[in-house]
């Protein structure tokens, strides 16, 4: 659609709305510089870039039939074969429904997005079928990624895999569930907030938030360029560690990424935990919202680490009971600037953009009551700050962003990992079907509290499940220096060959 000069009233009305007030010579003289800067969007719009052209063939897919989708974890089902050979030849693979894959539909939870068919693929798609991995579906998630529980969906609830009629987890919701199911063997899933780490504790399932920019992002839709993250979801620590080595490293293109390190994951899980120091950090218990059963669990796991020959001893990082506090301002005026007035992508950064997903979602608030409550309230509050206070409170709490990330680091300067619950309870009971706004949100966001402040401070932290009660799956994290995800994989791999979690 090309760019056409705007007429004298237009000019007035547009300067009035920025606090101008210009004279009708003065309108006239803006309207007759204008073409010449004009000129240059007309020309831009006129041309055709690249073409992207799969290098895998794939069809189309379909959305499942209800009938075979009874936990509402699959949001479309297409299969890609990756190379012939690789690490991950053998191994099934669901995407999260906000990564980017050609010619297959992608909704990211959100009635806006429907119909938009991605023109090229994410990063992690091209390496994931490189290192032989057969991609089976797009996974389910929740709208716009704004929820930790997993009944957002506009297609019904996720259902937890362990038991039906209560919480994946999300946002990464699907990806849980259909690893808790069997039904793939690998996912990917992104992180804000805790979105791999909380469906990784309620499903029962390992988790991976890896280093912020270790894995590139290129290709998925974000919420805030400062707490990105996209890493990988297995039903084992080895099969996370094979798929990290898999997506890892820089990709030329991500803005994300800055002195990037790699290893080889897979190849480094060994040596038990014998030696490693590990911080149990007392904050990170004890919530209003902690379930006893909860906090007993992770405590014994601390003990067998003991066991196993680790160093363990309690820390106090009295800084992280306010961790959420400090990522909150940044997550929601970020989420305004890209997920809703953004367009879905944003703007000022040196990333590869969808122009075609930003026109889906230009005209979002024509379908904004299809939209949950969780986006509505987000979105009414974050608009709200932003007319009252303007970027003034994200500019604050990303410069103490840097005090939180400190007092982690200063433990961790003394410690190889700190543990703590992934989540203060167990998977709850999934709204009903009229529930109102305050239990839908509530239910969405009570969980936050221990993973969300690593998304601000970029560690490494891992979930693997450390037992239940009542077939409930509990969650323990381990989280580690920036880039040290080998020890962090370390002592997640001694944990879970010494323990059966489904004991009671």
């Amino acid at each position: 659609m090309p760019v056409n000069l705007p007429s004298a009233d237009e000019v007035r009305e547009i300067a009035a709305r920025c606090g101008f007030h210009l004279s009708a010579d003065e309108i006239e003289a803006y309207r007759g510089l204008m073409p010449t800067y004009i000129a240059s969007y007309n020309f831009v719009d006129g041309l055709s870039e690249a073409a992207f052209t799969p290098k895998y063939p794939r069809t189309r897919g379909a959305r499942p039939d209800p009938a075979d989708n009874t936990y509402g974890a699959w949001a479309w089902k297409v299969r890609i074969e990756g190379a012939a050979a690789g690490p991950l030849k053998g191994k099934t693979v669901a995407l999260k429904d906000s990564v980017m894959v050609a010619g297959v539909p992608m909704m990211n939870g959100a009635r806006p997005l429907e119909g938009f068919v991605p023109e090229y693929d994410a990063t992690v798609v091209t390496r994931l079928l490189d290192a032989g991995a057969t991609i089976i579906g797009k996974a389910e998630c929740e709208a716009l990624g704004l929820s930790g529980a997993s009944h957002t969906s506009p297609f019904g609830p996720v259902h937890n895999p362990r038991r039906h009629g209560f919480s994946a987890g999300g946002s990464s919701s699907g990806c849980a569930t259909l690893i808790g199911l069997g039904e793939v063997d690998l996912a990917l899933g992104g992180d804000q907030g805790g979105s791999i780490r909380m469906p990784a504790s309620y499903s029962g399932i390992v988790g991976l938030k890896p280093t912020y920019g270790l894995v590139p992002y290129t290709g998925i839709m974000p919420m805030e360029i400062a707490v990105d993250h996209a890493g990988p979801m297995s039903a084992t620590v080895r099969d996370n560690a094979r798929m990290l080595e898999a997506i890892a490293g820089p990709d030329g293109i991500d803005s994300r990424q800055r002195d990037v390190v790699v290893h080889p994951y897979a190849s480094m899980l060994e040596g038990g935990a014998k030696g490693l120091r590990i911080g149990v950090v007392k904050e990170g218990f004890g919530w209003p919202t902690s379930e006893p059963d909860v906090d007993a669990k992770v405590r014994a796991a601390a003990t067998l680490f003991c066991k196993l020959g680790a160093t363990v001893e309690d820390v106090s990082i009295p800084l992280h009971r306010n961790g959420i506090d400090i990522w909150q301002p940044v997550a929601l005026d970020g989420i305004m600037n890209t997920a809703t007035w953004g367009e879905g992508q944003g703007a000022s950064r040196l990333d590869r953009y969808s122009p075609a997903l930003m026109a889906r979602l230009r005209d979002w608030p024509k379908q904004g009551d299809s939209l949950p409550h969780t986006v509505k309230m987000m979105t009414v509050l974050g608009t709200y700050i932003r007319q009252r206070h303007g970027l003034h409170y994200y500019a604050k709490a990303m410069n103490l962003w840097r005090s939180l990330r400190a007092a982690y680091d200063a433990m961790l300067a003394a410690c190889d990992l700190l543990l703590m619950p992934t989540l203060p309870m167990k998977a709850t009971k999934l709204p009903a079907s009229d529930a109102g706004p305050t239990e839908i949100v509530r239910r969405a966001h009570e969980m936050l509290l221990n993973v969300a402040p690593f998304d601000a401070t970029h560690h490494p932290a891992i979930s693997i499940p450390c037992g239940q009660n009542d077939g409930l799956p509990i969650g323990l994290m381990l989280i580690g220096r920036h880039f040290d995800e080998p020890t962090v994989y370390r002592a997640a791999h001694a944990f879970e060959q010494a323990q059966d979690w489904r004991a009671p």
